[in-house]
């Protein structure tokens, strides 16, 4: 059975994968037209790969917070977690659909 740390894990990793993708089109972007805007999804992108990056070496790799979240963590927690995290993945599989068109 697929436990709630599971979920925010696999949830977090698909965010991170998306932002690599959408990364390199808006820097692509941004170096074929020089414009703010290019450099400005450029930057955010990178902003948010690093705090999806940030959560999966806390999920998976930190000495302490790796296991509290596996055995510890309240269930309620968890759920606010996962809610906040797929919400993220579905805004980023359209914003990804948007950008690839």
């Amino acid at each position: 059975m697929i436990g709630l740390v599971d979920i925010a894990r696999v949830s977090v990793a698909l965010n991170a994968g998306m932002l690599l993708v959408l990364t390199g089109i808006w820097l692509r972007n941004y170096r074929a037209f020089a414009s703010k805007h290019g450099l400005g999804l450029a930057i955010f992108g990178i902003v948010l790969l690093a705090q999806n990056l940030l959560s999966l070496y806390f999920y998976l790799f930190h000495p302490v917070l790796a296991s509290w979240f596996a055995t510890d963590m309240p269930p309620l927690a968890w759920q606010a977690n996962i809610v906040i995290h797929v919400f993220q993945s579905v805004a980023l599989a359209f914003l990804l659909w948007v950008t690839w068109d």
